[in-house]
This record gives C-alpha cells, sequence and structure tokens, in this order.
C-alpha cells in the first residue's frame, strides 16, 4: 500500500525501529531500466525498504521518465516511492502540470529541490514566471496539497551558500514551516556533522520533522572524489588517507566503503537518527551488503 513517507516515520519511530529508504536515478538506456527492474529493485525489496525515491535529472531533463518509474515501481513492488521535483527550466504553470500528472498516476510524495543548474555548472538563473528558491516549491506544493511534502538538507552547509552554514540551516527550517514534512540530507562522511545540523534544528529553530541521514557506501576512490566536489562534502583525514592508500583498487574501495558506511549508521542510529537513506547509485551490492552487517532488513 502507497504511503506517506512521514507517516511511514512516525510508525517507524513508533515502533523503535529505523526507516531504510534508498535512492535510484531514471537509467539512460534500455538495458539500465531492465537491469533496475529486473536485478536492482528485485534484491533490495528483500530487505523490505520503507520507500524509496526516484531522482529528476538535470534541469528537470527526465522528468517524464522519473513519474513513469515512480508510477512502475508503485505498481509492480507495491513500494511507496517519491519523486524528485526540481525548479530548474520550468514556470509555475508547468510546474502545476507536472504535479497534477504525477498526482493522476498514484505519486504522493515529492522531494521538493531547486536544482542544480543545466550542465552542472554556472550560476543558478531563475526561469522567468518559475520560482527561485526551494521554499517557494514547497509552499506550491502545500497549497495545491494532496502531498507528503520532502526538502534536503546540508549537514556542511550547501556548496554556494557563502555566508556559512547555519545561515543555510535557518533557510531549510524555513522550508520545513513553509510545509514540509520530512528532511532528507546530502550525503556526508562525518557523523558529528549530520549531529550538529540536526542539534541546531531542533534545539535552534524547533524543527520537529523527521531529519533523515542520506548516505552513499563508496565504491571508487575517483568517483568519491568527484562527488564530493560537485557536492561540497568534506572528506575526513582518517577516511581520504584510507581511499587514497587503496587507490584504483574498486573492490577494494568497495568493501571499504560498505565496513565505513556500515559504522557510520551504527553511529548515527545510536545518536537517534529516524533512519537512514541509501544513495544505491541504482546498484544494489554495497546497499545490501551494509543491511544485512547492521541486520536492518
Amino acid at each position: 500500500m502507497i504511503r506517506d513517507i512521514h507517516d511511514l516515520h512516525v510508525e517507524a519511530a513508533a515502533s523503535g525501529k529505523p526507516a531504510i529508504s534508498v535512492e535510484f536515478f531514471p537509467p539512460k538506456t534500455e538495458e539500465g531500466e531492465r537491469t533496475l527492474f529486473a536485478t536492482t529493485l528485485p534484491e533490495l525489496m528483500k530487505f523490505h525498504p520503507s520507500y524509496c525515491s526516484v531522482t529528476y535529472g538535470a534541469g528537470g531533463s527526465t522528468k517524464e521518465k522519473t513519474i513513469s518509474i515512480v508510477e512502475r515501481i508503485q505498481k509492480e513492488f507495491d513500494l511507496t516511492t517519491m519523486m524528485h521535483l526540481t525548479c530548474v527550466n520550468a514556470t509555475r504553470p508547468e510546474l502545476q502540470d507536472v504535479i497534477e500528472d504525477a498526482r493522476r498516476r498514484g505519486v504522493r510524495n515529492i522531494l521538493a529541490l531547486r536544482g542544480d543548474p543545466p550542465g552542472m555548472s554556472g550560476p543558478w538563473v531563475k526561469t522567468e514566471g518559475g520560482f527561485e528558491y526551494s521554499r517557494e516549491l514547497v509552499a506550491f506544493l502545500k497549497e495545491i496539497s494532496g502531498f507528503a511534502i520532502g526538502t534536503a538538507g546540508f549537514p556542511e552547509g550547501h556548496v554556494a551558500q557563502t555566508r556559512g552554514k547555519q545561515v543555510d540551516w535557518d533557510h531549510l527550517a524555513d522550508k520545513v514551516r513553509a510545509g514540509a514534512d520530512f528532511v532528507v540530507t546530502q550525503l556526508f562522511f562525518d557523523n558529528d556533522d549530520y549531529f550538529a545540523f540536526r542539534d541546531y534544528l531542533v534545539q535552534r529553530c524547533g524543527i520537529t520533522v523527521p531529519i533523515i541521514p542520506g548516505l552513499l557506501p563508496v565504491v571508487s576512490r575517483n568517483q568519491t572524489k568527484k562527488f564530493t566536489q560537485l557536492c561540497g562534502a568534506r572528506l575526513p583525514e582518517a577516511f581520504l588517507s584510507r581511499l587514497e592508500a587503496l587507490g584504483d583498487d574498486d573492490a577494494a574501495v568497495t568493501d571499504f566503503g560498505v565496513e565505513y558506511c556500515s559504522r557510520q549508521i551504527e553511529g548515527l542510529l545510536r545518536g537517534g537518527a529516524p533512519g537512514v537513506h541509501f544513495y544505491t547509485l541504482n546498484k544494489a551490492h554495497s546497499t545490501a551488503r551494509v543491511i544485512r552487517n547492521l541486520g536492518l532488513a
């Protein structure tokens, strides 16, 4: 049965169990889509995730593909699935059309994002007739009603925020006040960053919605460096030293990534995190190993 994600977290908290979720991106090829539905999803469904999410693509480039994949996952696997939605290259009426299409196709959960500039580079430019900030998109979704609304949080501050991470966290609190029901964080590798972020939002801003840590079990040194450069995530010294020592041995990096992520999650759950959101990169192997390590199925 398709549920509101906020409700799933409330129920998980009441049961004393963490909510486990996984994220996918729309495959670029037919073979990639076959692999996602025939291999990756069936493998991860063995662990009974609470829900999954599907990204929107740079510049909103995959909006039709995103909605169709969300619809298909929900129909074929009966798994609550969240659609990402960005403000990029879209006017308010165009966004409303996308939202109403998603509603007709059974979407109940939307992650509202500003989105990155087309091409992932250059300054952010508002689309004429559209929204400049994700807070506006959150408020728009709240006005339309009928959706559980998620938003993104950045434990180390957004890469484009030049005034400091606490200013960024204050903006996030505004998004929650505008109607967001839960927060999913950008990836991070130091739990202290998550706890400082969470405590600020809870204690200083009075935020009570679930703040869900997003984690990536790393599989490649170069890929990890690329991802963190794009999103501004910091690599702790000991983590980076180990990554450099393993070099281009991707099998060894994968083993290290599984172990590191497992230890991260242990600390996060011990510290009161409501669950964990895995950035799977459309692969089941590392996420499945972490879940098995921790007995989270």
